[in-house]
């Protein structure tokens, strides 16, 4: 089911003046709207220890400055949204666009797969359940990303490459397979089998994760988490009920990804404009960390001025070799998605935001607890340099926390007694008896300030 996007051009722009004539709206005419966007929302009380989180502790403090050359005021959208990075991410005038996750090919390529319906469609955002899944390309994993051609019909996909080099790509109720990235794309469905099991909240919104033992892991709209051999064999469910925050809230669009050190699974509350992260050692029993994983505000140039967006949703992530998250790509609209009428001023785009991707520890030597205490007076760790980065000259060691996630988001932790080089890596080492850990701790958390003034993290696995 391939279409050049050349074709499907056409076809659009036939279908927008359709609808344009039939609702005798001008192509140049917006409706401008800056109303208040006060319905559908509700404010969640944050807990009151999260006011004593440390700079660096929230997965939200992990966020840079967008990238792009491009910023333009002459373009759709609230005041509060231009000027904005239209080379960032994917977005036109005559397209809505949501969701879809990023990746690369061999020959240094970006690829995105993002969802899109006419904003000139009848029903204006809420025309997004007859979406097509839209493949587009760009120089850079922020873009700009010009469509290439139609996959098929679809809604919120997500790509994956399996061990044998199949392509799978997810949509709501389907996937489509492909030996390549340029296709040809065959539609097919999922096999779920839920082993005697309740199927939390239905089977939509899915999100994927390869086992480092084989295998893959995927989590659904509802919390539930399930297991295939392949990641096309039947989906088989492993939890009795959902793994997401006890709190209120109306949970959807779920990622889920592994590192070198654990999974991460970041869950949104759509009414109340939060994200949670959680992270687990096995991808069944999770713990939930404090503070937010994203909220409104994020969308930031290097200046410091912002692109308010009122909703981030459908966030994906872009993970380098070794699997640390990157850069996160949202759909992102400017308003509530009732206001956004066909061709009105309003609309939706997909945004990508750069990640700091924390630092690369390694346990050095023997590390050993008997009945609850560590053997020997000290334990060191390694912090590995990387290309552009040197630990014992980018670091200021005099802030650097290390111990239980719980303790140093906090401020707390063991300080570092001392420090020596090896090559270009650093070693730090600590007193057995400042390092804290709780029962169910699985990595190690390091917290530090880098010279240039932000604070970095690293875990690594006990």
């Amino acid at each position: 089911m391939k279409n050049t996007f050349k074709n499907f051009n056409m076809k659009r722009t036939a279908l927008t003046l359709a609808l344009l004539c039939a609702t005798n709206f001008s192509f140049f005419t917006f409706h401008f709207s800056l109303a208040p966007v006060h319905a559908q929302i509700t404010d969640r009380p944050r807990p009151e220890q999260w006011s004593k989180l440390v700079d660096g502790a929230r997965f939200m403090d992990r966020f840079r400055p967008m990238e792009g050359s491009q910023l333009r005021s002459d373009v759709w959208g609230a005041e509060y949204v231009r000027p904005r990075l239209t080379d960032n991410g994917i977005e036109d005038a005559q397209w809505s666009y949501w969701g879809g996750n990023i990746v690369q090919d061999e020959d240094g390529l970006w690829h995105h797969f993002v969802a899109a319906w006419p904003e000139g469609a009848k029903k204006g955002h809420m025309e997004w359940s007859k979406s097509w899944v839209i493949h587009a390309v760009g120089p850079t994993m922020h873009g700009p990303f010009h469509p290439r051609e139609v996959v098929g019909r679809g809604h919120n996909p997500e790509i994956y490459r399996t061990d044998d080099g199949t392509w799978v790509l997810y949509v709501i109720d389907g996937r489509y397979t492909a030996p390549s990235l340029d296709g040809p794309w065959e539609y097919g469905k999922f096999e779920f089998d839920p082993q005697g099991k309740p199927i939390i909240e239905g089977l939509s919104n899915l999100s994927f994760a390869r086992r480092p033992e084989g295998g893959w892991l995927m989590v659904c709209r509802g919390g539930g988490i399930w297991m295939s051999d392949n990641g096309l064999s039947t989906w088989q469910q492993i939890s009795d009920g959902s793994v997401y925050p006890k709190v209120d809230g109306r949970f959807e669009d779920p990622v889920l990804w592994r590192d070198s050190v654990q999974y991460n699974l970041i869950v949104n509350d759509w009414l109340g404009r939060i994200a949670y992260y959680l992270r687990s050692a096995d991808g069944l029993h999770w713990q939930v960390d404090d503070g937010e994983a994203y909220m409104p505000g994020i969308a930031r140039h290097k200046d410091g001025s912002q692109e308010d967006w009122f909703k981030y949703e459908r966030m994906r992530i872009v993970q380098d070799k070794y699997g640390r998250a990157i850069q996160a790509n949202f759909a992102v609209i400017d308003t509530i998605k009732w206001d956004d009428k066909p061709m009105d001023r309003h609309s939706s785009k997909n945004i990508c935001i750069p990640l700091d991707p924390g630092l690369l520890l390694a346990k050095q030597g023997e590390w050993v607890m008997k009945n609850g205490k560590w053997k020997g007076r000290n334990i060191e760790l390694r912090i590995r340099a990387e290309e552009g980065f040197l630990p014992q000259r980018d670091l200021e060691l005099s802030t650097l926390r290390f111990g239980s996630p719980r303790e140093v988001d906090y401020g707390r932790g063991a300080l570092p007694t001392s420090s020596r080089t090896d090559g270009n890596d650093l070693i730090v080492t600590f007193k057995t008896s400042d390092v804290v850990f709780r029962d169910d701790d699985f990595a190690g958390k390091m917290l530090v300030r880098r010279t240039d003034g932000h604070t970095t993290f690293g875990f690594v696995r006990l």
